[in-house]
């Protein structure tokens, strides 16, 4: 790799929360069996201060491992199973009149918390999904007409099971540009799988887990991860991958600006769970893919074959 991408930098003010932020993913590997690789994609967005999104069949551990992050990392966390009749107010909350005061007090919802775990966020009408539109950009919710704060650090973990099960539906696309990443579980290799059932059901262990940091801790993380060097010709890549996918004439849109912030964003995040505080071109690919995947739409009606993340990756050379 050229030396380009290598330049020196100060070091890192405090290493002791980049020790401690490994120590939680090993701890939540410790839990959901075989899926390293998953967690710290999972770690690496929340450092980037984006929102993730697992897509799944049920059973694979997507709510195990939102529980084991959010003990692991010190967070307050709301659950909520997300059904066909919630109501947006189920989500954000609403003001309720006291009769003592004669005024509207706010009764928050289950939003205001720091990790938020949006069970089967699917199975919800879009009205109700998009409750959760102006709490993952703007970190705050507006309940007639009055803006509430919600805590920092605040991260939403969505999961949502295949549209081609009954009684979903699909998550809009200005919704879906909210998820910085997606992932999928998958199901366990052999050998995990053998010590899961050998080990027994996982999510009993749950309430024992230590917090291995504070929000604090996240916090200065994700400060560090803002100051992680992106040289010139690694922006240039990153531009490249970016017009690539508008110039292509395979998808319906290419990525938008949004998505290139949240590209270099997540790529920092890599370089620093890596010990690095420079990106390289590895940075970028690694975290590509759950970028783009959910957000590059293939033109209908072609015959060409129809690509992906992974083909953009292979057309596009870097510098």
């Amino acid at each position: 790799m050229s030396d380009v991408f290598d330049l020196p930098l100060p070091p890192l003010i405090d290493e002791r929360p980049l020790t401690l932020i490994h120590e939680a993913i090993d701890q939540v590997a410790r839990v959901v069996l075989g899926k390293e690789h998953q967690i710290r994609q999972a770690v690496a967005c929340l450092l980037a201060e984006g929102h993730l999104l697992l897509e799944d069949v049920p059973g694979v551990g997507k709510t195990t491992l939102a529980h084991a992050l959010a003990r692991s990392l010190g967070l307050e966390f709301q659950r909520v199973q997300f059904t066909s009749d919630m109501l947006p107010a189920d989500i954000t909350g609403t003001s309720i009149y006291d009769r003592v005061s004669g005024r509207f007090t706010f009764h928050p919802g289950p939003v205001f918390t720091q990790l938020m775990l949006a069970d089967e966020i699917n199975r919800a009408t879009p009205r109700t999904q998009s409750a959760l539109l102006e709490a993952m950009e703007e970190g705050q919710v507006s309940v007639d007409g009055i803006s509430h704060r919600l805590p920092q650090p605040f991260f939403v973990i969505a999961t949502q099971n295949p549209t081609r099960q009954t009684g979903t539906f699909a998550l809009p696309e200005s919704q879906l540009d909210r998820f910085l990443l997606r992932i999928s579980l998958g199901y366990p290799d052999p050998e995990a799988e053998r010590a899961l059932l050998r080990l027994g059901e996982r999510r009993s262990a749950l309430a024992q887990l230590p917090s291995r940091l504070s929000a604090i801790d996240l916090l200065d993380l994700q400060r560090q991860v803002r100051r992680v060097h992106l040289a010139e010709p690694l922006l240039s890549y990153v531009l490249a991958l970016l017009d690539y996918t508008r110039r292509c004439g395979r998808f319906r849109e290419g990525l938008s600006p949004r998505a290139g912030l949240g590209l270099v964003r997540a790529a920092q995040a890599w370089a620093l769970l890596a010990g690095r505080q420079h990106v390289l071109p590895e940075d970028v690919q690694a975290l590509f893919e759950p970028l783009a995947g959910h957000r590059l739409q293939p033109l209908e009606g072609r015959e060409e074959q129809p690509i992906g993340p992974r083909d953009i990756l292979t057309a596009v050379a870097v510098p």
